[in-house]
């Protein structure tokens, strides 16, 4: 009997702790349908896609990176700097646009972290939209529901402030 009632306890502390954690961060409502549209996506794909993030820095520069995903694992990340004003006149050419395929990824320091849907919306829950003080937190749906912005930002920052993703595209 005493085992019957650890179990129980068990499993009721450990959704306690599940649904608290989902309690726990911002714009839950609009995170959970935007997952929802992901996991259709992700199926009717056969979860292969490419997205595009894109960066700016408050000097000017502005960059994009290209991510495909092929069956679930990352195949392909590309980079171009799109913008170039406030660029060091110095930079290197060969590192104002680049390609990787699949030995090579993560070769290259600059674009962005080459990883799948799953793993942003992962990092979106347990990272970008957790409720923290003195900040702005940031998410919107609109590549057909999916995950476009999302992250945060110190309130006292001013420049270069955001920590998390832009996804203009997903297809």
């Amino acid at each position: 009997m005493s085992k019957k009632i650890y179990c129980i306890v068990l499993l009721l502390i450990g959704n306690l702790l599940y649904s608290c954690g989902l309690n726990s961060i911002e714009y839950k409502d609009e995170f959970e349908a935007s997952k929802i549209a992901w996991l259709n996506f992700k199926e009717s794909s056969n979860n292969t896609y490419t997205y595009t993030v894109a960066n700016s820095s408050w000097v000017g520069v502005s960059w994009e990176t290209n991510i495909s995903v092929k069956n679930g694992v990352v195949v392909q990340r590309s980079f171009e700097i799109t913008g170039t004003e406030g660029l060091p006149a110095d930079f290197p050419e060969h590192e104002l646009q680049w390609n990787e395929t699949e030995n090579e990824i993560d070769t290259h320091d600059n674009g962005a972290e080459p990883i799948t849907l799953d793993e942003i919306y992962t990092k979106a829950q347990q990272h970008w939209l957790v409720r923290r003080k003195n900040t702005f937190t940031t998410f919107r749906a609109e590549n057909d529901g999916m995950i476009s912005t999302c992250g945060y930002g110190e309130k006292q920052c001013s420049d270069d402030c955001f920590r998390g993703v832009n996804i203009i595209r997903i297809q």
